[in-house]
C-alpha cells in the first residue's frame, strides 16, 4: 500500500511540475507563434489561432527584421557589449579569486572584505556619477563605456564566487604541483582553472544573461548608434507601435539567444551551483 501511495504522490509531483513548466513556456510559445504570423493575421486574431491554421506560419517577419538596419545593428551592438563584458569579468575574476584564495600578500583579508562590501552597492546609485565621469573622459555613449560599467559591477560577485570555490581545492594538490616546479601562473592555468571549470561556467552564464538582458544601464550610457537590442526594441515600440512584424521576431531572437547559451552550458551550471553543497 505504501509503494502505491509513493507512486501516486510521485506522479502528482511530476504532473504539477509539467503544468508549471507549460505555464512558464506560454509567453515564449506565444512570442514564437506571433513572430511567424503576418501582421494581418496578428491583428485579426490571437496567436493561438496558429494551431488551428498552421498555414498562417511564415518567415516574412524575419525577412523584414533582417531588412531593418536599426534592429540588426543593435543586435550586433549587444554582442559587442555582452561578449567582452563576460570575458573580462571571468578572466579578471578568476585571477583575483585565485589570488585571494591562495596567495599571501599584505591586507589580503581586508581587501577581500572591501570587494565583498561592493556587492551591496546598487547599480542605480552609481549611474549618475559614472555617467558624469564618462562624459568628462569621452566614454559616455560608447560601447566601451557600457562594457566597463558592466565589468566594474560584475567583478565583486565574480571575485566572491570564485574565491570561495578556489579555496575548497585541496591544499595538498597545490603543494604537490609546487614541488614539481610549477609557478603561480602555471599552477593557475594547469591546476586551478580545470578544477574551477564548473564555477567559471556558472559565472559566465550569470554575467552573460545579466548583460544581454540589461536595459537600465544601456538606456543611460548609450546613444542611437550604440544601443543594444533591448533599447532598440523599446524605441521601436515608442515610435512605431504597429510594426509588430519587426518587434515580434526581434524580441524572440533577443530572448532565445541567452536561452540557448544557458542550455548549452546547463550541465556546467548545475555542477558549479552544487559544488559547494557537498564536500
Amino acid at each position: 500500500m505504501s509503494w502505491l501511495l509513493e507512486k501516486i504522490n510521485g506522479g502528482l509531483v511530476r504532473f504539477f511540475l509539467i503544468v508549471v513548466a507549460l505555464f512558464w513556456l506560454v509567453p515564449t510559445i506565444g512570442l514564437l507563434a506571433s513572430s511567424l504570423r503576418s501582421p494581418e493575421d496578428m491583428s485579426a486574431s490571437g496567436w493561438w489561432r496558429v494551431f488551428a491554421k498552421p498555414s498562417q506560419l511564415t518567415f516574412g517577419s524575419y525577412r523584414n527584421l533582417l531588412e531593418n538596419g536599426d534592429i540588426t545593428h543593435s543586435l550586433w551592438n549587444t554582442v559587442l557589449i555582452t561578449v567582452p563584458a563576460t570575458v573580462l569579468v571571468v578572466v579578471i575574476g578568476s585571477l583575483a579569486g585565485y589570488a585571494f584564495a591562495w596567495m599571501e600578500f599584505p591586507g589580503r583579508d581586508w581587501w577581500f572584505l572591501i570587494v565583498v562590501s561592493l556587492l551591496v552597492v546598487p547599480v542605480q546609485v552609481a549611474l549618475i556619477p559614472i555617467a558624469e565621469l564618462f562624459g568628462k573622459i569621452g566614454l559616455f555613449g560608447t560601447i566601451l563605456g557600457v562594457v566597463l560599467f558592466h565589468v566594474g559591477f560584475g567583478l565583486p560577485f565574480a571575485v566572491f564566487l570564485l574565491r570561495n570555490f578556489f579555496a575548497e581545492i585541496p591544499r595538498e594538490l597545490l603543494e604537490a604541483a609546487r614541488l614539481d616546479g610549477a609557478g603561480e601562473l602555471r599552477l593557475f592555468t594547469r591546476v586551478v582553472m580545470p578544477l574551477g571549470g564548473p564555477a567559471i561556467a556558472s559565472l559566465g552564464i550569470f554575467q552573460f544573461l545579466w548583460v544581454w538582458n540589461d536595459m537600465l544601464v544601456a538606456l543611460v550610457f548609450t546613444k542611437s548608434g550604440t544601443q543594444p537590442i533591448t533599447v532598440a526594441l523599446q524605441t521601436q515600440v515608442r515610435q512605431f507601435g504597429n510594426n509588430v512584424d519587426v518587434l515580434a521576431p526581434g524580441a524572440f531572437i533577443s530572448m532565445v539567444i541567452p536561452l540557448a547559451v544557458f542550455f548549452a552550458f546547463q550541465r556546467q551550471f548545475v555542477t558549479g551551483v552544487m559544488a559547494g553543497a557537498v564536500k
